[in-house]
């Protein structure tokens, strides 16, 4: 039987499913936000940031679950073959992935707070989200626009060196590390 937890050797339904679920928001999130930037029609560039919202809202509630999961639920040790070096960049690079994915919603949500346009975000139009209580001003929103795009574009770049090491240990060197988040744990593993 297949498990909900990590085991020694691979990681669980849980762990599997948020790791999927979170990178494919979080590209998407950066292609959306791409195509709204550039949208002639106001109405469906306005459209698609109520979207690129909603979604960074999402991504923030998944991302803090997924940290609060590993922090009760040991990751799989790493195969024999992955050398040192490896073995101590490999959690900096989880971290760094993991900050990007909390930093980037945030700086949206403080984007969204300081804007003097005041339109108010709606998740999903299930619910009116409170701002930050940060002063708007168009200096502020300079300042948080900035930052986001950066964080973008450096998220993208940090996730696109993650996909290229899982596919090196994949395809080069033959190993389980990527296997092992896409296969879950059996229970008597």
């Amino acid at each position: 039987m297949q498990s909900i937890i990590n085991t020694s050797t691979r990681y669980g339904w849980a762990m599997i499913i948020l790791h999927w679920l979170i990178g494919v928001i979080f590209i998407g999130q950066f292609v959306l936000g791409y195509v709204m930037m550039r949208t002639p029609s106001q109405r469906t560039s306005f459209e698609l940031i109520q979207l690129h919202k909603s979604f960074g809202f999402l991504l923030l509630g998944l991302i803090i679950l997924r940290i609060a999961w590993r922090l009760r639920n040991a990751a799989p040790a790493l195969p024999a073959s992955v050398g040192m070096l490896e073995r101590r960049t490999a959690p900096l690079a989880h971290f760094a992935l993991y900050a990007f994915q909390i930093a980037l919603p945030l700086s949206g949500w403080a984007l969204v707070s300081v804007s003097t346009l005041e339109i108010p975000t709606m998740p999903f139009n299930l619910f009116v989200m409170p701002n930050l209580p940060l002063t708007e001003s168009d200096a502020s929103e300079s300042f948080w626009t900035s930052a986001h795009w950066y964080l973008a574009y450096a998220g993208i770049a940090l996730v696109a060196l993650h996909v290229l090491a899982a596919l090196r240990h994949h395809f080069l060197l033959r190993d389980s590390v990527l296997a092992r988040m896409i296969t879950p744990s059996s229970g008597g593993e």
